[in-house]
């Protein structure tokens, strides 16, 4: 039930939600983690045959063992493919609380160091997720020291003593981003850590009831559940894209409308007023922002010398009012329209003097 409920731990742990992007190590790393240690039941023989008077092995006696806890910390290198390799130390500590139906005290501890070999996968690459989580596989070997001390037996027997032998791990977990700090990661793992224990004869000794011997555990298995921290120090965010140009929109051009008007007259012809309709068209389909209404006259005057320049100037402004009054009409906003009356000035053909010239006889409509 034990193991069951940490595995569903490390599974919760590992669908837990985050925010940040996945990070893909490259370089120099160090992580540093701990958690739950569950150390299956071992069995110890009679390694010298000397328990009495039968002389016989104990047969294989069950030793149970209790809750317990683990720690390593690691330094290793990413390769930026996925593919990392590191150097760890680790300790363990569990209580053993029984050797086959006799309760007793004591606990037995290992520690040492492995070399593993990760891969994290890649959610997105591979299956297109986008998210803070990048999972990882791995495999260790190496080397473990047990210290071992049982005390408690009925018996007054004590047993302890300490070994080293090779061990292995298999690794599964996955690697949070925490956001804000770029290469800083938060962790989860199971690992199986398996120790090929035989201590062999002389290395521990149960003591008591007047006889000493020598006893051998068999393989030791370790379940851990961690939860850890890693640093990588080259993973500081790309600099962020280059902002795209800003580029101004091209001015637009004016578009001037031309209104012709008879000899000393302001009224509108029905060729003026359709010129004058689609000027009010063009302003409702493109970006105008003003609508300026010119009025203009030819040289010549119903009243000659000084006082004719006068009328034509006083002209023109009626041929303004004129067209500014049909745009209204049009549907053109009243207060989007200026108008100006320039008389004579700006002929839009030079002539001589007194000269009747009907294309300078106009008003301009231009959209600005």
């Amino acid at each position: 039930m034990r193991l069951r409920a940490a595995l569903l731990a490390t599974s919760l742990l590992a669908a837990a939600p985050v925010a940040a992007k996945a990070t893909t190590i490259t370089g120099p790393y160090v992580g540093i983690g701990g958690g739950y240690d569950l150390t299956q039941t071992q069995h110890m023989h009679d390694a010298d045959l000397k328990n009495g008077a039968n002389g016989n092995d104990d047969g294989g006696q069950h030793v149970r063992h209790g809750h317990g806890w683990t720690g390593f910390a690691n330094v290793g290198w990413g390769f930026g493919n996925g593919l990392r390799a590191e150097v760890e130390g680790a300790y363990s500590w569990t209580a053993i609380t029984s050797v086959d139906a006799e309760k007793t005290k004591g606990h037995d501890r290992s520690y040492g160091g492995f070399v593993n070999v990760l891969y994290d996968i890649d959610l997105k690459r591979l299956f297109g997720i986008d998210v803070p989580v990048t999972p990882f596989v791995g495999a260790g070997a190496g080397y473990l020291w047990e210290n071992a001390n049982v005390t408690g037996m009925s018996s007054g027997a004590q047993m302890k003593g300490t070994n080293g032998s090779f061990a292995y791990q298999g690794i599964v977990g996955a690697a949070y981003d925490i956001p804000g700090v770029s290469g800083l990661q938060m962790t989860t793992e199971y690992r199986m850590v398996g120790q090929v224990e035989d201590f062999g004869m002389g290395n521990i000794h149960a003591s008591g009831g007047g006889y000493t011997s020598a006893e051998r555990f068999d393989h030791r298995f370790n379940h851990e559940f961690i939860v850890g921290v890693r640093y990588a120090f080259n993973n500081a965010p790309p600099p962020p894209p280059p902002a795209p140009a800003i580029v101004p929109p091209a001015p637009t051009a004016a578009r001037t409308y031309l209104v012709f008007f008879d000899w000393d007259g302001a009224a509108l012809t029905g060729r003026s007023r359709e010129i004058v309709a689609e000027a009010a068209q063009a302003s409702t389909h493109v970006q105008t922002t003003r609508i300026e209404v010119n009025g203009y006259t030819d040289n010549t005057a119903a009243h000659p010398g000084p006082r004719g320049q006068q009328y034509n100037l006083g002209l023109s402004m009626r041929r303004a009012d004129s067209v500014k009054a049909e745009l209204i009409r049009d549907g053109v906003p009243a207060n989007a329209i200026d108008i100006h009356g320039y008389g004579e000035a700006h002929p839009l053909v030079p002539t001589g003097p007194d000269t009747r010239e009907p294309q300078n006889r106009r008003v301009e409509i231009i959209l600005h």
